[in-house]
């Protein structure tokens, strides 16, 4: 069964070209976002690449309670609204309550159901009652298929605008694996689906009282993840990710991402 594509904006999930969202993990303030909304546009126009923008107003399961959390999902919702409109992009962010799905669907195109709550029903039926297009981040406890009775959900709500993200599978402790397997078995199953290259090298807790990451793999597996078959790549990037205030080791460096999108196109290409 082979589903159909999804339109995100002028984006589309699921057709000839491979759609990348791209962004900074939490909008640590209003002018970094803009900062980074403005260079990774301009990096993916001059690329040809098809960007839905991607930060976090709220990072509501951070590891420690010192962690900083975000700027809340009015003023951030505002924020990311804003740059779409003014860089002609989609944007997405993640919500974690039926409240936060119904404030961002009136802003934000496409709603992001975080792994750790991808089976919470009334969180999927938010979401899905909003119209918007849902990405679930599937949980690191499941398996590739157990997604099959998230898209009845969705479905059952009245959402056929849903896609997947494979974001890596706990093995053993503080520590993931990205199986592409899981790829094919999704596609296969008729879902559109998305790799997440950065949340798949975490190590979650990996630092005691943080998450640590291997960083430097993110590109290894999304260059596997093309080559595998996917309908698109979520990679979070940061101009300074030794600085960043939230999953520093998992980011991508702002100044390698105009490499890493012309060797994705290229094995797009070739796979294609």
């Amino acid at each position: 069964m082979k589903a159909k594509p999804l339109r995100v904006g002028k984006v589309t999930i699921g057709g000839k070209r491979p759609a990348f969202i791209l962004g900074p993990c939490v909008i640590e303030s209003e002018k970094f976002v803009w900062r980074m909304a403005r260079k990774i546009a301009a990096i993916c126009a001059a690329e040809d690449i098809d960007l839905i923008f991607k930060s976090s107003y709220d990072k509501a399961n951070r590891t420690s309670v010192r962690s900083f959390r975000g700027i809340g999902v009015e003023e951030g919702c505002d924020v990311l609204s804003a740059i779409g409109d003014e860089l002609k992009i989609p944007v997405t962010t993640d919500v974690h309550s039926p409240t936060e799905a119904e404030i961002a669907g009136e802003k934000i195109d496409m709603l992001q159901i975080p792994a750790f709550l991808c089976r919470q029903t009334d969180l999927l039926r938010a979401a899905a009652e909003t119209g918007r297009a849902v990405n679930v981040k599937k949980g690191q406890f499941l398996a590739p298929l157990d997604v099959r009775n998230i898209a009845e959900k969705l479905l059952t709500f009245g959402s056929e605008k849903f896609c997947f993200t494979e974001r890596g599978t706990t093995f053993g402790y503080n520590n993931l694996i990205a199986d592409m397997r899981s790829l094919y078995w999704i596609r296969e199953a008729g879902y559109r689906v998305i790799f997440d290259a950065t949340h798949s090298v975490q190590r979650p807790g990996g630092a005691g009282n943080a998450t640590s990451g291997d960083g430097v793999l993110a590109p290894v597996l999304a260059r596997a993840a093309i080559a595998a078959g996917c309908d698109g790549m979520f990679m979070e990037v940061h101009e300074d990710p030794a600085r960043a205030l939230s999953d520093g080791p998992s980011q991508i460096p702002l100044k390698d991402l105009p490499k890493h999108l012309r060797m994705l196109k290229a094995i797009h290409a070739a796979v294609s």
